[in-house]
């Protein structure tokens, strides 16, 4: 995600107001995520989340995964040598071109991999220049992480919600890794580098980042439906709401399975965009809300949602940037 101006960002005021009054449920707190230290990890979600699969599958470049090291401070500076965020590049003085943002619609981590040594064939710990690196977002950059953690054996997962630590009040779209540290559950930002660690004042732990810095799609869900946050605190540039957490949601879900899709891509039970939600709408939401912040307890049945149309990918996804249908390539 890049830095936003407050100018861009329309209150609504009214149309806020009214969220709050249609949408406000009660809802039970959810509960005390990972929290508890020394915490054990069941076997078969070890092994799930160990395992690259679906979008983390490397393909042809699983041996220069397993290259990469796995000390988080390594690793994170490996995939910043290959990667440029697409919204932060005038921050390096660099401008793109349209070809190379196109490299942002790359989906899977074997295609990220294939576009990196198009343009220079050396191990990943290689630094490139910028004007080698490939183009992506935050999506891109959590992708790589969970994907060279899996190729060690390591479990991680990629996780979609909000960021509070780029823009003073808002929470800003954004995606990061939660990774297992044999005790617990820890959420690491592989997108913020040096740079924007000192654009954006940061003294955070990125390898810990707390979780009230970065909300996990289905607890701003739940907060906005019990009314202890206001909806259009939720989004990136004008793009704000209840029907964007919402998309959000469905993304992290189906993250959980495998399926880590772009930011800009619509399918199944998402919201359009600014629409008033439906009650079928908003109890399908509540309870992938519910399931996404309870996986680790409730993962046979996330497992048998993702059979539901609302949530399973489909061949075919719409692209809301490019405004066009995208065929969904592993």
């Amino acid at each position: 995600m890049c830095r936003i101006d407050r100018s861009c960002r329309p209150r609504a005021l009214v149309a806020a107001t009214v969220w709050r009054n249609v949408n406000r449920v009660a809802l039970p707190k959810a509960a005390k995520l990972f929290s508890v230290a020394n915490m054990t990890l069941a076997p078969a979600l070890q092994n799930f989340y160990s395992t690259p699969a679906g979008m983390t599958a490397p393909g042809k470049h699983a041996a220069a995964l397993v290259e990469v090291p796995t000390d988080l401070g390594a690793l994170r500076e490996t995939i910043q040598g290959i990667m440029i965020h697409e919204h932060w590049a005038p921050a390096y003085r660099i401008r793109l071109s349209e070809a190379r943002k196109q490299q942002s619609h790359l989906r899977s981590t074997a295609q990220i991999l294939d576009a990196t040594f198009a343009k220079n064939p050396a191990p990943l710990t290689t630094v490139r220049p910028l004007y080698e690196k490939t183009v992506g977002v935050c999506r891109h950059f959590t992708l790589l992480t969970v994907a060279v953690l899996r190729q060690h054996g390591i479990p991680a997962r990629s996780r979609c919600g909000f960021g509070s630590y780029f823009t003073l009040d808002t929470f800003e779209d954004h995606w990061v890794t939660e990774y297992w540290d044999d005790t617990r559950w820890k959420l690491m930002d592989s997108q913020i580098d040096p740079s924007q660690r000192a654009i954006l004042h940061l003294t955070m732990d990125l390898h810990d980042v707390p979780r009230d810095r970065f909300i996990i799609a289905g607890d701003a869900w739940q907060r906005c439906r019990s009314g202890r946050s206001d909806p259009k605190d939720f989004g990136i540039f004008a793009m704000r709401g209840l029907w964007f957490i919402a998309g959000n949601v469905v993304r992290d879900a189906a993250a959980l399975l495998n399926m880590e899709m772009l930011p800009w891509d619509m399918w199944g039970g998402m919201i359009e965009p600014e629409a008033a939600p439906t009650e079928e709408q908003l109890a399908f939401i509540d309870r992938l809300a519910e399931l996404t912040l309870d996986v680790d307890n409730r993962f046979d049945e996330l497992q048998t949602l993702d059979q539901d149309e609302r949530l399973k990918v489909p061949a075919t996804v719409h692209n809301a940037v490019l405004n066009r249908q995208d065929d969904v390539i592993l």
